[in-house]
């Protein structure tokens, strides 16, 4: 007799309920409606509890107190910490002198020719032009303080970095315990690493190389570490059968094959290493991130734009040389000596010949005061776009508009719910994108924010972000799709989006500064435009490189332009604009804290008061903070690939 079996059927569970976020969601439901009324039985204020803040201002001002009392006396500080800062001295002056003993000409002459070897005349002229630009705008000398203090931050950063990377890359546990430490270096923002350093080592050189380092070093370290982890294992196991040792496997394979990628962890050591060289201007630097902090700090727009140009030129050139030569895979780079010692004859000549005639400074008559010029145009948008504009109105009341009907309708909605609700909130999303791990970090973290006594003000620079980040994915979207549909709008957009992702983080201050004043608006709009770019690109290639044959059938088919960009690109461009808003959130939370220098507010504030008032538990506390909202926004827009 045949047996007949029976199954359940399938429709005994709803269908909208089979899907993993939907199973989620009932979970975060059922969870929800068992706390929820605990929590507001015991906390109906909707604030955090105080009985849940721990206060660390007297152990941070008791370990402040003990650093200042034992900085001259203790044995750490005397034959440790004192060698380092020494060490860090003489090698920036060392490097600085030789700047100036090659003089103006002979500087110029020897950066064109490492332009030139690595990539062409082309780029040769453009290095050329940019450093006598420098000179031009009466910025030769902060340009060389400031071109002494990269070229020993750099060193240093590449070879921690590189240091770091080689252990995680040869060791998975290293790796494992490395991780966490480089994704917080590198979701705190530079502003957050300048008071410990400015603690131990005090105002001057030491603190900003050694801040520089700490924030320049994790893009090498992850880079080496991914080159060498993506080593073509064929080639390795070549290499094992010839009798190859570990050292020899990592000298001939494994090293040569991440070439890359090493190569690209300089071009972003540097790129960082110049932004934090700016940054660390107001603990003492010197050099072109001074002249700019202080044209900031008495709105001269003019001064501020002097300082600021150079900056830019030093960043596209770097970034450029740099860039040539990771992209010189054909070893056109590397023609071998004879050339190298060509150019360096040839620089010395010119050195040598600007010191006999006595021309080692930049002639003063070849300065080109701009700041006059600027100040009276800036005066000239103030008095016509800053206000009174007919109809549409200045940027003064779209800064004001801006203000009152999005960032306080945010913020105060923010503080207006429970912090459990907050709580279940970020649960909620980061459980649905990721797994049960990523939403207990993010809830963590954003806990841990509460404990730390700074809920509000968390808040209100949460706030400032989402609104940042709203225009940000809006115009960027925008701008990304029509660079992926028109070749023509990519080819002008391209030298753009280079200038503005070269720029440091502090010279975007000074145009919204000049049009828009102080404010937490003016933050906003520097957060916007400095995210703005890497929001473009990422979208523009993710939109590239969707499969031409899935557009052809759409095609096929008669679908419409707009119909195969909704229905086809954009869905399989999916992980490319989930990468484009976790990056655009994470610039963006950079500016939005340097914010803090125009009136931005918030835990921005909290870390500038820290630093200039020398308050180790408020500048701390509020790094700690942001810290712990980096890593929940990084989390709650960061998709991992299991999605239960």
């Amino acid at each position: 007799m045949a047996t007949v079996t029976t199954t359940a059927p399938r429709t005994a569970i709803p269908g909208v309920l089979r899907g993993a976020p939907a199973r989620k969601l009932l979970a975060l439901t059922l969870l929800a409606a068992l706390l929820v009324p605990l929590a507001h039985t015991r906390w109906a204020s909707g604030t955090w509890p105080t009985a849940l803040t721990f206060d660390l201002t007297a152990p941070l001002t008791d370990a402040s107190t003990w650093i200042i009392d034992n900085r001259d006396s203790h044995p750490l500080f005397l034959y440790v910490l004192g060698h380092v800062s020494n060490a860090v001295v003489l090698a920036v002056r060392a490097v600085y002198l030789l700047l100036l003993a090659a003089g103006w000409a002979g500087t110029t002459a020897f950066a064109a020719l490492i332009a030139w070897r690595v990539a062409g005349a082309r780029l040769a002229l453009g290095t050329a032009a940019a450093f006598l630009a420098c000179g031009a705008l009466g910025m030769w000398v902060p340009t060389m303080q400031t071109l002494a203090l990269m070229v020993v931050a750099v060193l240093a950063s590449v070879a921690v970095g590189a240091l770091l990377g080689l252990a995680a890359g040869l060791s998975d546990r290293l790796d494992r315990a490395l991780r966490p430490v480089l994704d917080t270096m590198q979701v705190l923002p530079a502003f957050a690493y300048l008071l410990p350093v400015v603690l131990v080592f005090g105002i001057g050189v030491p603190a900003a190389v050694l801040a520089t380092v700490v924030y320049a070093a994790p893009p090498m370290a992850r880079l080496t570490a991914l080159g060498l982890r993506g080593a073509d294992k064929e080639v390795l196991e070549a290499v094992d059968s010839l009798g190859a040792t570990a050292r020899q496997r990592l000298l001939t394979a494994r090293i040569p094959l991440a070439r890359k990628e090493l190569l690209l962890g300089v071009n972003q050591t540097i790129m960082m290493a110049l932004s934090m060289a700016v940054i660390a201007s107001v603990i003492g630097a010197g050099g072109l991130g001074d002249r700019v902090y202080q044209a900031l700090a008495s709105v001269d727009v003019g001064a501020a734009l002097a300082a600021g140009i150079p900056i830019v030129l030093l960043a596209v050139v770097l970034d450029r040389v740099t860039a040539a030569v990771g992209a010189a895979t054909d070893g056109t780079a590397h023609r071998g000596p004879a050339l190298w010692a060509y150019a360096l004859v040839s620089a010395l000549a010119v050195a040598v010949a600007g010191r006999l005639m006595n021309r080692l400074d930049w002639p003063d008559v070849w300065v080109l005061g701009i700041a006059e010029p600027v100040n009276r145009a800036v005066d000239w948008m103030t008095a016509h776009l800053y206000s009174g504009v007919p109809v549409i109105g200045g940027t003064a009341a779209w800064a004001g508009h801006f203000t009152t009907w999005v960032l306080d309708p945010v913020r105060d909605g923010l503080l207006w719910l429970p912090w459990w609700a907050v709580l279940l909130v970020v649960a909620a999303l980061s459980w649905l994108i990721g797994t049960w791990r990523t939403a207990l970090t993010a809830t963590g973290a954003m806990a841990a924010i509460g404990v730390l006594g700074v809920w509000e003000p968390s808040l209100d620079t949460l706030s400032q972000v989402l609104a940042a980040v709203a225009v940000t994915l809006f115009l960027g979207f925008a701008t990304g799709i029509a660079a992926a549909r028109s070749d023509r709008v990519e080819r002008l957009l391209r030298p753009v989006l280079d200038v503005f992702q070269t720029m440091p983080q502090f010279v975007y201050l000074i145009p919204v500064v000049a049009l828009f004043g102080v404010g937490r608006a003016p933050a906003v709009a520097a957060a916007v435009v400095y995210a703005l770019p890497a929001v473009v690109r990422i979208t523009a290639q993710g939109l590239r490189q969707v499969d031409p044959a899935a557009l052809e059938s759409a095609r096929s088919l008669g679908a419409t332009p707009f119909q195969q960009l909704w229905q086809v690109q954009l869905p399989l461009a999916r992980r490319s604009l989930l990468l484009a808003v976790n990056q655009g959130v994470v610039l963006v939370l950079a500016v939005v804290i340097i914010g803090g220098l125009v009136g931005g507010g918030a835990l921005g504030y909290d870390v500038v008061f820290g630093l200039a008032q020398g308050d180790l538990a408020t500048g701390l506390v509020a790094g700690a903070a942001i810290v712990c909202l980096g890593l929940m926004l990084d989390r709650v827009t960061q998709p991992t690939r299991k999605g239960a």
